[in-house]
């Protein structure tokens, strides 16, 4: 009998998966500005940091139309990210307010995990498909159990 914290828990681990897909797409875009102003050959923290901010004030649609044509296997999944953009912008901004009193019932918090599942396979799938184009198999290091633990200090 799922439960409202049911739907919270699927709600946290969907909205995860749209914040992983939209750190991916910045980092990708970080990779290529930093190596198109020469980062990589004269370091310059000063430039760095102006990339990374600009680059972390960015939309995930945003993001999505500054990484086109940096890879062509992200430009032949753009419907992909393209449906992944809008299941994130449902997610993030009405869906609570389209699924109302659901809430309120098991028979509606069932409809409502299964529509957070539904957003969650398309973010997934999307995200899986932005790590593949930084060379990451995310699908082979669950199955070898290689995935990372420790917490990396991203500031």
């Amino acid at each position: 009998m799922p439960t409202l914290n049911d739907v919270y828990r699927k709600f946290g681990e969907t909205s995860e998966a749209a914040q992983l897909l939209e750190t991916e797409l910045g980092t990708i875009l970080l990779e290529v500005r930093a190596r198109d102003t020469g980062l990589f050959v004269a370091p310059n923290p000063g430039k760095a940091r102006e990339i990374l901010d600009q680059i972390n004030s960015s939309t995930l649609g945003q993001l999505l139309r500054q990484v086109s044509g940096v890879d062509e296997n992200l430009d032949q999944a753009v419907d992909l990210l393209t449906r992944a953009l809008a299941e994130r912008n449902r997610l993030s901004h009405s869906f609570f307010r389209q699924h109302n009193l659901r809430r309120n019932s098991e028979a509606g918090c069932t409809l409502m995990l299964e529509d957070l599942e539904s957003i969650h396979d398309t973010l997934l799938l999307a995200y899986k498909l932005v790590m593949r184009v930084s060379g990451v198999d995310l699908d082979t290091m669950i199955v070898k159990g290689d995935l990372p633990t420790q917490h990396l200090d991203l500031d």
